[in-house]
């Protein structure tokens, strides 16, 4: 019979003492006089199986010259096996090389850097490391559409070509069919004569559009690919990556954290239950003692401060900033680090200066501040923000008006406010962001499979 490893793991007992076929690659091969182990994996579990040979074998010598990377087809019986930390080991009866792999096949059973890695990206999933990664990225995916879907949220699928920049940063990438050799020796662009007969760009945010679907469905929620032309070259930026965006009708910034909150409990919950192999080995190789930072966050309460009270909290501290803490301004990194600690746990900052943040959130009484929130996370910094939704629309009018916003393009936006308009509110996760929270994986590069970085658009 065919099997996945995955299947043999989950159910040993059951073909213990049987014979069995699988299919996949050779990740290390010992070769000895008489004998020889083949370390095997199909990637259907993070764990291997060894196959164990001898010359006893009509095709020994043929099967001891076989090549890490290989692609083969082992039948055999699987037995207990001597090997600690392996409850079985296929004897092989045949094998059948399905495809070779020359001695310079790059990935080797050595360490190798994560430089080296990126650079062989299309073979990278090869290794134990991003084995782990991308498994808890496909583990998360899932756990993520799990909870909106239990909880009758409708998936929408924003679109990833838009006329509208959602934050004003202005930061998009233009899509054009326009010859741009022409359009440089013109030295004017027509866009009326471009694909899509005006200005088009590739979406920062699917926010939006998804609140049309908000004020329709009550509750709705993104998940797709954006994009940001920020020529930044930190470990957690990159100009493509995954966005989680809810939007929630008849819901306000305080009901807004409640659900950030228990989403990010569930997703953290559902990852360590399905991926355990793959968790111990991040926290014995990649961030001692991730298990009980994530174990923690679990059970942890989220603490819940004005913007404000937490510029007063670090004036306090007896610490020699590298930024001085301002009213009215962001706040940086140290800073983020210092408060999850000073309360011990995860910190939802709200109520944040409205000059610093998007024309999209609502206005708190007092004129200076939005109703806006950020979770900040220990061993993280931020994580999630959101906002509770300006639904006036003379107010919304005026804070475009403020920051110089033509309404042109977004009158379709503005329209929402007077066509059964209502209190909503929603969020926004980078989903890489919780990929490295979730693995200790440092780089954003090394938690996305083919990484879109400044000058970096390979494979």
């Amino acid at each position: 019979m065919k099997l996945d490893i995955r299947e043999i793991v989950e159910e040993e007992e059951k073909y213990l003492h049987q014979e069995i076929t699988v299919q996949g690659w050779i990740r290390n091969h010992r070769k000895q006089k008489e004998f020889g182990f083949i370390d095997f994996s199909d990637g259907t579990s993070f764990q291997h199986l060894q196959i164990v040979y001898d010359n006893q074998l009509p095709n020994f010598e043929e099967i001891s010259k076989l090549h890490i990377g290989s692609a083969i087809t082992a039948t055999g019986k699987l037995i207990p096996s001597p090997k600690e930390g392996q409850a079985m080991e296929l004897q092989l009866q045949s094998l059948t090389l399905e495809g070779d792999a020359p001695e310079d096949y790059p990935i080797q059973p050595k360490r190798h850097t994560r430089e080296f890695l990126r650079e062989n990206a299309y073979l990278r999933p090869r290794t134990n490391l991003f084995q782990a990664v991308f498994r808890v990225r496909s583990v998360a995916a899932q756990a993520i559409h799990t909870y909106f879907q239990e909880r009758g949220y409708v998936y929408f699928h924003a679109p990833l070509i838009t006329a509208s920049d959602c934050e004003g940063a202005g930061e998009m990438f233009q899509v054009t069919t326009l010859d741009l050799e022409k359009v440089a020796s013109l030295g004017t662009v027509d866009y009326e004569k471009d694909f899509f007969g005006k200005k088009a760009a590739l979406t920062v945010s699917g926010q939006l559009q998804a609140e049309t679907f908000a004020l329709a469905y009550k509750k709705t929620y993104t998940f797709g690919p954006t994009f940001r032309a920020e020529n930044s070259n930190t470990k957690t930026h990159a100009s493509e990556f995954w966005m989680i965006e809810p939007e929630i009708a008849f819901c306000d910034l305080e009901e807004d954290m409640d659900i950030m909150e228990d989403m990010l409990k569930y997703i953290v919950s559902y990852v360590l239950e399905k991926c355990p192999l793959e968790m111990n080995f991040f926290d014995e190789f990649v961030e001692k003692g991730l298990k009980e930072k994530l174990t923690t966050l679990v059970h942890s309460h989220f603490t819940r401060i004005d913007h404000e009270e937490v510029i007063k909290i670090l004036k306090e501290a007896d610490v020699k900033w590298e930024f001085e803490p301002e009213y009215g301004e962001d706040i940086a990194k140290e800073h983020e680090k210092y408060i999850t600690e000073y309360f011990h746990g995860p910190v939802f900052i709200k109520n944040w200066p409205k000059d610093i943040k998007a024309f999209y959130m609502k206005q708190n009484p007092d004129g200076k501040t939005v109703a806006a929130v950020d979770l900040e996370v220990p061993g993280a910094g931020e994580l999630m923000g959101g906002s509770q939704r300006e639904e006036n629309y003379e107010k919304l009018v005026t804070r475009m008006q403020e920051m110089n916003m033509s309404r042109e393009g977004l009158e379709w936006y503005l329209n929402l406010r007077k066509y059964g308009g209502c209190v909503h509110s929603g969020f926004g996760m980078g989903f890489e962001r919780l990929l490295i929270y979730l693995t200790g994986v440092e780089n954003i590069r090394d938690v996305i499979p083919y990484p879109r970085t400044p000058n970096n658009c390979e494979f």
